[in-house]
């Protein structure tokens, strides 16, 4: 299609025409110097929380030294002004997560193949270093089913924690050390945004699928088998139960069944209002109690009933020497380390910020990172493996009524008593008690409502859920985890290399512009084409925006030439949602330009962001399309287009002249124009 077959088409001679100043004209914003530009954009990316301006008001040494250590310990903050009020409302939460964690820590424990002294460990040290460093008011630490099943499922691979307890005890402390390690790095280096490619669908399959498999686990106990597969898929899991259908015990499996009831019907008790949260909080200590009585009386333990048996009483001791970073094991321990301290983050953070939304107040994510890396470091020093704030004892912590943590000091020191004294009581207490305390946590894991939730608003989202789902489940946790996060990338190039692009059309009455296929009562404008890309213009789209709109263009003539409407005459590109452009999507438009004028079009520009004006500027762009093709918003463009349509003759000599009159007409009569689509 030439020129010749637009004979009421009017279009200026850009190199004839001088660049006058228009009213309303979209403004070239002043050059930056290269090392400012790159400056801002290093610190948006690594400091959009701007963690410096604390100091900007700190005179002198000293004041700096203060507020630098009161950034790095945020007890610093709040301990000055800590009062009698507040510390018997900690006291209170303090020993009701106690009665919690004292039960889970014995039996995550287990469920990593570590002595189950090592769950009270950890419950002893890290708390103490978070209620220093962390940011969090109602961050109950402690170790969590996930993180321990991921630790069983990655060692045990490399070595049986069965033949070989004392290496694979070492292996879990140094992977420990590499997952603290890895976690504080990513604070320091303000590259916290890494853990937000677990996207919440992927967190919500990942966490049920774990879950899914921990209770699978759980079968050994609650059946009293006395031999177990150490693979972590369903179809390995249901062949090792039904194999072995002569060694089940009937004992386990109703001592199990009772105590699983009663745990799960807790539960339902506590959610009737928050004045019931104690009852499911007490309910795991009650069922150790309670357990362990049972079996002292009966002898049970004599009759294929699994206890506990011996744990060693006294507080941590030191493990320094303990790890392991020369040998062939190390490459598994860092592997561990990573993936473990990953998912750690993404659930400690993400049960920070809950919390902090419900009573209005801030923590800061790579300074809980750096916490969190601090609080797994020094545990590996001390005898501990891996812990974070898992959701149901920092829940029971909110309930409870916990103003600071402080409520973690106070959960260390009874964890303390614990160990100096009351060790020995636990010599009794059934293994199948600690798994169907387990299973009764993680019931609340596995977040189907959300997964409904997903379908209903989002069925790729669902997608990315139910493969981290069946990933872990039939799978590993390892190939869950993978599979699910490559899904998620796999999305997000897919949003970038493939954005949308839209038409837009009139609304009635107004100066509005909006997209056709979301408006109905949208209308087009004859003659013009107005288009929209809801993205950056970069090398990884470029290619696919210029194939795309050369369809939108080609469609378009096709239609008006069926219904034989006026021929197209103008193309609007409106950039309001391109936010950034680079050579390659520079190249995009230089190639647009001369493809629609090969074709008889105009290319007119609307809305362009400060960045895309400051580089069409610098690839003299902006000269090759013409100052006064590009317009504030795209009711003047709109404007500018049906007036050089219907008022100008082609041999006119005062083309500039009317485009600028078109333009100040459309900008009398424009209403608000958003730049959001709806």
């Amino acid at each position: 299609m030439g020129m010749a077959e637009h004979p009421g088409a009017v279009f200026p001679s850009t190199a004839a025409i001088p660049s006058p100043d228009f009213p309303r004209r979209v403004p070239v914003p002043p050059p930056r110097p290269f090392a400012e530009a790159l400056g801002a954009n290093l610190k948006e990316t690594f400091f959009p929380d701007d963690p410096l301006r604390q100091f900007r008001n700190a005179r002198g040494w000293r004041r700096r030294t203060v507020a630098g250590l009161a950034y790095l310990f945020p007890v610093l903050n709040w301990f000055p002004g800590y009062d009698l009020s507040l510390l018997r409302s900690d006291l209170v939460s303090g020993i009701t997560i106690a009665s919690l964690a004292i039960p889970q820590g014995i039996s995550y424990a287990k469920l990593a193949n570590l002595p189950p002294v090592m769950g009270l460990y950890s419950s002893f040290v890290p708390p103490l270093v978070y209620a220093m460093m962390g940011s969090s008011k109602d961050l109950a630490v402690g170790t969590v089913a996930v993180a321990s099943l991921l630790i069983a499922s990655m060692l045990g691979k490399e070595v049986s924690p069965a033949q070989d307890p004392t290496l694979y005890m070492h292996l879990a402390f140094t992977a420990t050390f590499f997952a603290g390690v890895f976690q504080a790095s990513l604070g320091l280096l303000r590259l916290g945004f890494m853990v937000d490619f677990l996207s919440h669908a992927t967190i919500v399959g990942f966490m049920g699928g774990a879950a899914t498999v921990v209770c699978l686990q759980q079968l050994k106990a609650m059946l009293g088998l006395p031999h177990f597969t150490t693979a972590t898929d369903f179809v390995s899991v249901m062949h090792s139960v039904f194999s072995q259908t002569h060694q089940w015990r009937w004992e386990s499996i109703v001592l199990g069944s009772c105590f699983l009831f009663f745990l799960l019907l807790t539960r339902c008790l506590s959610k009737k209002g928050p004045k019931f949260f104690w009852i499911s909080a007490a309910a795991p200590l009650l069922s150790v109690i309670l357990g362990s009585l049972l079996v002292y009386l009966t002898h049970a333990e004599n009759h294929g009933v699994q206890v506990i048996g011996y744990l060693k009483k006294g507080i941590n001791p030191p493990s320094l020497s303990d790890l392991v970073f020369t040998g062939p094991h190390t490459t598994v321990a860092l592997k561990t380390g990573i993936v473990t301290g990953i998912i750690a983050l993404a659930e400690g953070t993400a049960v920070g910020r809950s919390f902090a939304m419900f009573k209005n107040y801030h923590i800061d994510g790579n300074k809980e990172m750096v916490a969190f890396g601090a609080m797994n470091v020094v545990g590996s020093l001390t005898s501990c493996y891996l812990t974070t704030g898992p959701f149901s004892r920092s829940a029971v912590n909110y309930n409870a009524g916990c103003q600071t943590a402080v409520s973690n000091v106070v959960m260390a020191a009874a964890v303390m008593v614990t160990l100096l004294f009351l060790t020995p009581l636990f010599h009794y207490t059934p293994l199948v008690i600690l798994s169907a305390i387990i299973v009764a946590a993680m019931v609340g894991l596995i977040n189907y409502e959300a997964a409904i939730h997903l379908w209903q608003v989002d069925k790729v989202d669902f997608c990315v859920c139910m493969a981290a789902y069946l990933g872990v489940v039939f799978g590993s946790v390892e190939i869950g985890l993978v599979l699910a996060v490559l899904i998620s990338l796999l999305r997000v190039l897919l949003f970038v290399a493939r954005p949308r692009t839209t038409s837009l059309g009139n609304l009635p009455n107004s100066s509005t512009y909006r997209r056709m296929d979301q408006y109905s009562m949208a209308q087009g404008v004859p003659s013009v084409l107005i288009l929209r890309a809801d993205a950056p213009m970069y090398f990884a789209n470029a290619s696919y925006l210029r194939e795309r709109i050369s369809r939108w263009i080609n469609e378009e003539e096709e239609k008006l030439q069926s219904n034989g409407e006026t021929s197209l005459h103008y193309v609007i590109l409106d950039l309001g949602a391109v936010g950034s452009i680079d050579t390659s999507g520079i190249g995009l438009l230089e190639e647009l330009k001369k493809s629609l004028e090969r074709r008889g079009l105009q290319l007119v520009l609307a809305n362009p962001g400060s960045e895309v004006m400051r580089k069409l500027e610098k690839a003299k762009l902006l000269q090759s399309i013409g100052q006064q093709w590009i317009f504030l918003t795209v009711a003047e463009a709109v404007a500018a287009c049906n007036f050089m349509l219907h008022e100008c003759k082609p041999s006119s000599n005062n083309i500039t002249a009317n485009i600028i009159t078109a333009t100040a007409a459309a900008a009398d009569h424009q209403g608000t124009y958003e730049d959001n689509i709806v």
